[in-house]
């Protein structure tokens, strides 16, 4: 595990997929999930170049059919590990044989974390080294722990919204949407409330998710300012959430051809840059 700390925060960091493992504040607190495999054996995977699942677990590109796991392939590969200073992380992740075969494109993608005071902040830079359009999708999947009993528990965005939410249906998107209990601005949580699966917003206003408790001062926020899309989940029951910034999410119900068509993918020109930032802030 590679490790920075600032005094307020200490961070770790797996080399492999780039992923986030360890978030503490000066007290020793853990606010990220610790990958129980019996409930859910991550922390908080990093999703490239695909968000959600394919249909049937491919994809078209000019005519010719790839495999695609779940939520890309970064996520199990070792990255290098690029700079490391006492307060800043960057990983690096280029093309091999392997990602190759599923995804033809000459990518590079760079995972940044630095600390900055009580925040995280967590950036992608995906960079399109080839001389042809390069579709992608990116996102992040923290889970983060409870600061309480799961009935106590809520979700609060900053702005106020509809909590009118997309459902997966068989992991695709469905196009039909379901309005979820809640009030204005607050999303209680429940161990029945992910039985059908993730939470998505297509739609929305805030930027900022806190993770609150009517019986714990304890707060912790997501500011995700730019993310157009936004993924809430957890495993039925479970003592943890994940607020996950998307560009792109799964496929959809209906069929949509070539990838380079795909609703929520990102098209990068040739030798272009894209650079995305989210961050975390621990309020003990």
């Amino acid at each position: 595990m590679n490790s920075i700390s600032n005094g307020l925060l200490n961070v770790g960091v797996k080399t492999k997929g780039a992923e986030l493992c360890s978030l503490k504040d000066a007290n020793g607190t853990e606010y990220l999930w610790q990958a129980d495999p019996a409930v859910w054996a991550r922390h908080a995977p990093v999703l490239f170049p695909i968000v959600g699942k394919l249909c049937d677990g491919h994809y078209e590109l000019n005519g010719k059919i790839y495999e695609m796991p779940p939520h890309g392939f970064a996520r199990d590969i070792n990255f290098e590990l690029i700079t490391h200073s006492e307060t800043t992380l960057v990983f690096q992740l280029l093309p091999t044989m392997e990602t190759l075969q599923c995804y033809p494109f000459k990518f590079a993608l760079n995972v940044i974390y630095q600390l900055n005071g009580n925040s995280l902040e967590i950036g992608y830079e995906v960079q399109n080294n080839g001389t042809v359009i390069m579709p992608f999708s990116i996102g992040a999947h923290p889970g983060f722990n409870l600061p309480g009993p799961i009935e106590d528990c809520f979700l609060e965005f900053n702005k106020t919204e509809m909590l009118n939410f997309f459902l997966l249906n068989k992991s695709r998107l469905s196009e039909q949407t379901a309005p979820v209990s809640g009030t204005l601005n607050i999303l209680p949580l429940s161990k029945t409330l992910f039985d059908r699966d993730a939470l998505i917003l297509l739609d929305f206003k805030s930027d900022k998710i806190s993770l609150r408790s009517r019986t714990n001062p304890r707060c912790l926020t997501v500011e995700f300012s730019g993310f157009p899309q936004l993924g809430i989940w957890a495993k039925p029951g479970a003592p943890f959430v994940c607020i996950e910034p998307w560009y792109g999410y799964a496929d959809p119900e209906q069929p949509y051809g070539d990838i380079l068509h795909k609703p929520g993918i990102q098209l990068l020109a040739a030798r272009e840059s894209f650079v995305c930032t989210h961050r975390i802030i621990v309020e003990a």
